[in-house]
């Protein structure tokens, strides 16, 4: 018994710790009981929190924890020196030490593999182990260094504080990416979780965790993965209903982890900004990004396209910033072409929205589309968006270009009926999934409010019903989240 329960406690590659693990459900049972008996001693709260979230990514990534702390330090101090001395080699320390660290564990095979096959010699990828959540952690950090440097924000008092704000362990390995200047305000404020963020709390736990574990999970499993595995086995229309299924697999998987996020940080007496609104009902590309993962989008914007000179710069250097930046974004997500082919789709798409709105229909920022050309408008970005999502999910050009050429050219639409109803409840998820897209936000509310009202007993039997609900549907292994490898 023993060893059992070591094992479970040990870092094991194979059973990284998720939210939507037993493991984490009972570890943070206990966590929750000390911390509330540690609310009225910050420092030694701050403490408790700061080394279970140590913990919880070292049964992420094992002894690679120190990684997280060697960027709390180096930026901690750096940040510091900035405030008396403002020094863009500071500044340039800083970013070689994070940056140098992400293309180092991210990137180092890709990069000598490409330069491998330009000199045309053979190449055996290292083994790099990829430490989980690196990009989030690293671009969490960098922002701080920036902000202090910009004048932004003042450094954080203390180390423990700072340690807190860049190991908190609700947001550590998948975001959403958190602004100090949003979190470090809460840091010292004494605990207080009200009715309405215990309700808010709950409710976004149990949308996650439904999102995540019913949802994405059993989509991909028992449809998508075996499309996208091989997609020359399978006519148009499977690979087209594929395509739709990866769709909202990769948003409720992500968009699930962010909601359990801020629930968990709820339920702490923290407050997360939301990194999704909807995205598929988005009217544009441009729309789209301020919808999809709202955190990234508007660090990317800030610390990226504002940094190559934004719309400063006259109209065609605006266009080739957007191009650029998005090309580094896909770059962030992984390194394979795919990923940069699928950021320079959303750059180029993204610069001929902006011109054709500034000089075809001379719309301003805030025009707002209506009736029948707002419904063409979602579906013809929804669609692109997923066609994009085809590169993104293959390894290869090749396999993507095989289901493009099978969806073109070898629909079969006469097997459409069939393959529904053999996969009945794959496409009545996915379809929920869609239709949920359109629920109106007062409904959420009061889903929140009849959670306050019901107290404590209606939270826990719901979050319950909802795990019950899980262990019916889930598979044997353990499924990470998608956002782990970035």
């Amino acid at each position: 018994m023993i060893e059992n329960i070591l094992h479970q406690l040990t870092y094991n590659p194979d059973e990284p710790l998720i939210f939507s693990s037993g493991l984490f459900l009972f570890l943070f049972l206990g966590f929750t009981f000390c911390y509330m008996l540690l609310q009225h001693t910050r420092t030694l709260r701050l403490l408790f929190v700061a080394a279970f979230s140590y913990y919880f990514y070292y049964k992420s990534s094992g002894f690679y924890f120190f990684l997280l702390a060697v960027v709390t330090l180096s930026d901690f101090f750096i940040a510091k020196a900035i405030s008396k001395h403002k020094s863009k080699w500071l500044v340039t320390l800083s970013l070689v030490i994070d940056l140098g660290l992400l293309a180092y564990f991210k990137y180092t095979n890709f990069f000598a593999g490409m330069w491998a096959q330009m000199v045309g010699a053979n190449f055996q990828p290292w083994d790099i182990f990829l430490p989980v959540g690196i990009s989030f952690f690293t671009f969490q950090s960098m922002s701080y260094v920036i902000d202090v440097y910009r004048g932004d924000l003042k450094p954080l008092p203390s180390l423990l504080d700072y340690a807190f704000y860049v190991s908190f362990f609700p947001q550590l390995v998948a975001g959403p990416i958190v602004r100090a200047r949003d979190f470090a305000p809460q840091i010292r404020k004494p605990l207080e979780i009200t009715q309405e963020m215990f309700a808010r709390g709950v409710f976004f736990i149990m949308i996650g965790l439904f999102k995540k574990a019913v949802i994405s999970d059993y989509i991909s499993l028992n449809f998508v993965d075996r499309i996208f595995d091989n997609p020359s086995l399978y006519s148009g229309v499977e690979n087209l209903l594929g395509a739709y299924g990866y769709a909202m697999q990769i948003y409720c998987d992500f968009s699930g982890y962010s909601d359990m996020a801020i629930g968990i940080a709820l339920l702490l007496g923290f407050r997360f900004p939301m990194n999704f609104n909807a995205p598929y009902t988005s009217v544009s590309i441009t729309d789209f990004w301020r919808r999809w993962h709202i955190s990234l989008s508007s660090w990317i914007r800030d610390y990226i396209y504002i940094s190559l000179g934004g719309n400063r710069k006259g109209k065609v250097r605006q266009y080739i910033n957007l191009i650029i930046t998005m090309l580094l974004g896909g770059l962030w997500h992984g390194a394979s072409l795919n990923f940069v082919a699928w950021g320079g789709m959303h750059g180029v798409a993204l610069a001929i929205h902006k011109w054709m709105r500034e000089n075809i229909f001379h719309h301003d920022k805030h025009y707002v589309s209506r009736g029948v050309k707002k419904a063409l408008a979602i579906v013809l970005t929804f669609h692109f968006v997923v066609f994009c999502w085809i590169f993104f999910r293959h390894h290869t050009f090749d396999a993507s270009w095989t289901m493009i050429t099978k969806i073109f050219t070898d629909f079969h639409p006469e097997l459409f009926v069939q393959v529904v109803t053999g996969y009945w409840v794959v496409f009545a998820m996915i379809l929920f999934g869609y239709v949920t897209h359109f629920i109106p936000d007062r409904w959420n509310e009061a889903c929140v409010t009849i959670i306050r009202k019901g107290g404590v007993v209606l939270g826990a039997l719901l979050i319950a019903a909802v795990i019950y609900i899980v262990i019916q549907v889930k598979s044997s292994e353990i499924q990470p989240f998608i956002y782990f490898q970035f």
